[in-house]
């Protein structure tokens, strides 16, 4: 966009109701992948006050303890005690989960995809990780706000959170921080006299302790800071908002610069396209702008159920492509095998690695198979 203008993102914590189901998923993801590469998993997680749910379909050679996973996984997330409003230890845990269909599995077994849709990839130069800086800055100030707490830092902070970052931008260009929102769980002892807010001296601790470090480089006399603007965050987690698996898609992916495709990825196998396409088309994306071919690259791709190839494949480099984006098209199906089988390979995903991705963010973190940039010199070479 050309002019000056203003940008949020938005992330939220590992404690977070709806983090924590994508979390339970994912880890249940892992566990079977762990002993059965080929396990088939469509994992969903509810959780309200002193429960969680675990449902869907699975279909696998080995054995999960779901209730001990659960159990575990929130132990991880620091929901250890009655005072967070959520105890792992004591809990219920109901377990509903049920094979999946054959009817799906005839057509994901001849290499086809698990089901139709729609997928987005996107990648920008914005920032080391090419990714778009809001969405980034967020992820990092729940990380800082997980930190902050498991060190003991701040010792009265909860697992749940929320941030939020306005970045103003010129012509598209970033210049500085214009607004941060954070929301942190607590317990009592920083209320007031009131008991209905929480003190200024809390609330510059943690402007100071978790926001400075962040964004301090960007930030200037009129960066507007906002914390726990309700006055107090004492009840959080799923005691004060259910949580339900992938209704964080926006968090999950470029925090609303691009748009999102029909399905969200925790606890989903690789087969699922919702998953595994749009780590695919990050993975184009990041390799097309590594190569300096675009400042920013936006893919969607299309698939039909049971059918191995796309039936669509787009790009979008808003105007910034060095060459047209038809030819990025044809460049990216000579380069990189879209079908669902090819992804799975190319991208090496049928390894326990997805309980990783569902905190903070599934792109613009190292250590994931799509966020390497090996084709950047065959691409670069290819389009001369």
């Amino acid at each position: 966009m050309k002019g000056r203008y203003l940008f949020t993102s938005e992330s939220v914590g590992n404690g977070h109701p709806d983090k924590v189901c994508d979390q339970i998923s994912d880890a249940v993801l892992d566990a079977v992948l762990k002993e059965d590469s080929k396990g088939r998993v469509a994992c969903e997680t509810f959780c309200s006050m002193g429960l969680v749910i675990v449902g869907g379909e699975i279909t696998t050679t080995t054995y999960v303890d779901v209730h001990k996973l659960v159990r575990q996984v929130l132990l991880d997330i620091g929901y250890n005690h009655p005072k967070y409003g959520f105890d792992a230890n004591t809990c219920s845990i109901l377990n509903a989960i049920n094979k999946q269909s054959p009817d799906i599995s005839q057509g994901v077994d001849a290499g086809g995809a698990g089901d139709q849709g729609i997928m987005f990839g996107y990648a920008c130069d914005e920032t080391p990780e090419l990714m778009p800086l809001p969405i980034m800055l967020a992820h990092h100030l729940v990380k800082r706000v997980e930190d902050v707490r498991k060190n003991g830092i701040l010792k009265y902070l909860g697992p749940d959170c929320k941030s939020q970052v306005t970045i103003e931008y010129e012509d598209d260009k970033p210049l500085r921080v214009d607004a941060v929102v954070l929301a942190c769980q607590h317990t009592e002892d920083i209320l007031d006299k009131t008991g209905k807010r929480i003190t200024e001296k809390a609330k510059k601790q943690i402007i100071d302790t978790v926001a400075i470090p962040v964004v301090g480089k960007l930030i200037d006399k009129k960066t507007k800071f906002y914390v726990n603007e309700t006055g107090k965050f004492v009840v959080g987690g799923p005691q004060s908002d259910t949580g339900v698996t992938g209704r964080k898609i926006i968090v999950d992916t470029y925090g609303g610069v691009v748009p999102h495709g029909g399905g969200a990825f925790s606890g989903k196998d690789p087969t699922k396209v919702d998953r595994s396409a749009a780590y695919m088309g990050r993975y184009v994306c990041k390799n097309i702008v590594a190569a300096g071919l675009a400042s920013k690259c936006m893919m969607q791709v299309g698939y039909a159920i049971g059918f191995s190839q796309p039936v669509s494949v787009m790009i979008d480099s808003y105007g910034t492509g060095k060459i047209s984006d038809q030819k990025l098209v044809e460049l990216v199906r000579k380069h990189f095998d879209l079908s669902p089988r090819g992804i799975i390979q190319t991208l090496d995903l049928r390894k326990p690695v997805y309980l990783k991705t569902a905190s903070y963010g599934h792109f613009g973190r190292s250590g994931f198979s799509w966020e390497k940039t090996d084709k950047a010199e065959a691409l670069k070479r290819d389009a001369k």
